[in-house]
C-alpha cells in the first residue's frame, strides 16, 4: 500500500515513473529520473538495464523501474551487478556443470530396455495378426469380454511381417513415457485406453463402423527408458518409421507429448521431410525453445520444426489457451507461417467458424497430415487426468466433429494421443474420452477408405427420423413390431397380481 501511494502521488505531482517505447523503436526509454541516475553507467550496464533480460527478472519495464525509484545512483549499479550476477550464474560452466547426463557404457544391459526378443525363443507361427482371446466374441478384452485387453479390441501383431502379412491399415501401440512431463504418470495412458472402452464400433454419426472397414491390430507397447527421454524417442522414431514401412497408419498412444518429435521425425524418415502437414491439438504451443533440454513434453514443435521434418508453414494449432505462450511464442508462429486457432479466436468468432477455417487450411496445401492430440486441450471437465490441464477448453461435441473429418477429408500418415494420466482422474472419463476422440480418427480414415468424401458428412439415417411417413411404410410392409403382451414371461401364464 505504501508504494502504491507513492506511485499515486508521483503521477498527481506530474512525474513520470513509467517505461515508454520510442516511437518507431522497440528500445525501452527510462523516465527522466531514472536517466538522470544512470547517465554515468558504462554503456554494457545501461544496456542490460534496459533490455528484455532485466525486464523478465522484474515482470515488465514499470516493475522494475519501481523497485529502482528510491535509489541511489550507486544502489543502482549494485542493484544490476545482481542481475548480471544472475545472468552468468544461469549460464553453462564446462568447468563446474556436466555438458551432458553421463551413462554407464560398461554396464551390461546398456541396451536392455530396448532389446528384442529372439524369434527363435519362441514357437514358429504363420505370419499375420492374432487373437488374444479365446471367446468368440471376447475381442480383446475391456467392456467386449474376456481375453487380454487391446486397443480397439483389436487382434495383436508383434513384427512388421505380421503387418504386411495380415494388410494391416492401422497399427496401434503403445508408448508408454513421461519422462518428459513435469508431472508423471502419462506412462499409465496406453493400459487406461486399451481397458477403456470408446475405441472400437459403429459411430453413429455416419453409420461407419472402422474395425469392419479397416484392418486394425494392437502392435503392442514401443519399449521406453523411463529415465531418458531422449534415449526414448531416438527408439520410438525407429519404431514408428517400422509402421510406416510397411503401409499401415501408426496410430501413437502416449505417454507425454515429447512424443510428437519421435513420431513427426520418424514419419519423416519414411515419406520425406516437409512433405506432410500437422494438426496440433493442444493448450499449448509447445513450441519452448532456449531450454537447457532439447526435447521435453514442452518442446516438440521447436524441435521438429527446427529440423525441418515439418515447415512451419504447415503447422496448425488449435486450441490453445492459458499462461502459455506469451507474446513472442505468438509472434514465433507468425514469423514461421503457423497458422493457430486459440480458444480466443473461438470467443470471438464461434467454434463452427473456427473449425471451418481450420478444416480449410488442413486441405489447401494438397499435403497429407499428421494428427498430434494432446487430451489437454479438452476442458478438464472432460478430461481431468493429465498433467497440465487448463480450463476453458474444447468439449467432445467440438473435439469429435473435427477430428473425424480431418481424417476423413485428408490423406493420414500418422495419429497420435497423449498426456492421458489416468492417476490424476478418478473417474475413467479422461480414458473413454481419450478412446472416443480416437475412434472418430479412425472413423474418419474409414470413410475415407468407402470413397465418403461430402465433407461434414452425417448419415440420414441418423439425422432424420422420417416420421410419419417411415412408420406408415412400416405398416404397409409388415414390418410393425407385433404386440405380445406375454413376452418376457416363461411359462407363458402371467401371475395375476
Amino acid at each position: 500500500m505504501r508504494l502504491k501511494r507513492i506511485v499515486i502521488g508521483m503521477l498527481l505531482a506530474g512525474v513520470a515513473i513509467t517505461a515508454t517505447v520510442a516511437a518507431g523503436s522497440d528500445k525501452v526509454a527510462p523516465p527522466a529520473w531514472l536517466e538522470a541516475k544512470i547517465a554515468k553507467l558504462p554503456k554494457e550496464k545501461r544496456d542490460f538495464l534496459l533490455s528484455e533480460k532485466a525486464e523478465g527478472m522484474a515482470g515488465s519495464y514499470d516493475k522494475l523501474f519501481q523497485r529502482l525509484e528510491k535509489k541511489s545512483p550507486a544502489e543502482i549499479e549494485a542493484y544490476i551487478d545482481g542481475m548480471l550476477a544472475v545472468v552468468e550464474a544461469n549460464k553453462f560452466h564446462p568447468d563446474t556443470d556436466m555438458a551432458s547426463i553421463p551413462l554407464n557404457t560398461e554396464s551390461p544391459m546398456f541396451n536392455g530396455w530396448k532389446t528384442m526378443r529372439p524369434r527363435t525363443m519362441d514357437p514358429k507361427r504363420e505370419p499375420g495378426p492374432f487373437s488374444l482371446s479365446y471367446y468368440m466374441n471376447g475381442r480383446g478384452g475391456g467392456v467386449y469380454g474376456g481375453g487380454i485387453a487391446t486397443f480397439a479390441g483389436a487382434p495383436v501383431a508383434i513384427y512388421p511381417e505380421d503387418l504386411v502379412a495380415g494388410k494391416v491399415d492401422v497399427a496401434i501401440v503403445g508408448a508408454p513415457l513421461d519422462m518428459g512431463s513435469g508431472y508423471r504418470g502419462a506412462k499409465s495412458g496406453p493400459s487406461a485406453l486399451r481397458n477403456q472402452y470408446g475405441a472400437g464400433g459403429i459411430d453413429m454419426f455416419t453409420m461407419v463402423d472402422p474395425s469392419k472397414e479397416l484392418n486394425i491390430v494392437d502392435y503392442g507397447d514401443i519399449a521406453v527408458d523411463n529415465m531418458s527421454t531422449e534415449r526414448t524417442v531416438h527408439h520410438v522414431r525407429e519404431r514408428v518409421a517400422e509402421i510406416a514401412r510397411t503401409g499401415a497408419i501408426p496410430f501413437v498412444v502416449g505417454g507425454d507429448h515429447s512424443l510428437e518429435y519421435s513420431d513427426v521425425a520418424g514419419l519423416a524418415d519414411v515419406h520425406g521431410k516437409g512433405s506432410f502437414g500437422v494438426v496440433h491439438f493442444d493448450s499449448h504451443f509447445d513450441a519452448g525453445q532456449g531450454g537447457v533440454h532439447f526435447i521435453t513434453h514442452g518442446a516438440p514443435v521447436y524441435r521438429a520444426v527446427k529440423e525441418g521434418h515439418v515447415l512451419g508453414r504447415n503447422y496448425i494449432q488449435v486450441g490453445l489457451r492459458g499462461p502459455w505462450p506469451e507474446a513472442e511464442g505468438f509472434e514465433w508462429m507468425r514469423n514461421n507461417g503457423v497458422r493457430y486457432h486459440a480458444m480466443p479466436e473461438i470467443e470471438k468468432n464461434g467454434w463452427q467458424a473456427t473449425m471451418e477455417r481450420a478444416l480449410k487450411e488442413a486441405r489447401e496445401s494438397g499435403k497429407k497430415i499428421f494428427i498430434s492430440f494432446d487430451v489437454d486441450v479438452l476442458d478438464p471437465a472432460f478430461a481431468p487426468g493429465t498433467g497440465t490441464p487448463v480450463p476453458g477448453g474444447l468439449t467432445m461435441r467440438e473435439a469429435l466433429p473435427i477430428v473425424r473429418r480431418l481424417c476423413a477429408e485428408n490423406e493420414l500418415v500418422g495419429f497420435e494421443i497423449v498426456e492421458v494420466a489416468p492417476q490424476l482422474d478418478s473417474t475413467y472419463r479422461t480414458a473413454l474420452n481419450a478412446n472416443f476422440v480416437m475412434h472418430a480418427c479412425l472413423t474418419g480414415v474409414a470413410m475415407r477408405r468407402k470413397g465418403i468424401t461430402q465433407a461434414g458428412y452425417l448419415s440420414d439415417l441418423t439425422t432424420e427420423h422420417q416420421q410419419p411417413s417411415a412408420g406408415q411404410k412400416g405398416e404397409r410392409d409388415g414390418k410393425v413390431e407385433k404386440v405380445d403382451p406375454d413376452y418376457g414371461w416363461r411359462p407363458k401364464k402371467r401371475p395375476t397380481t
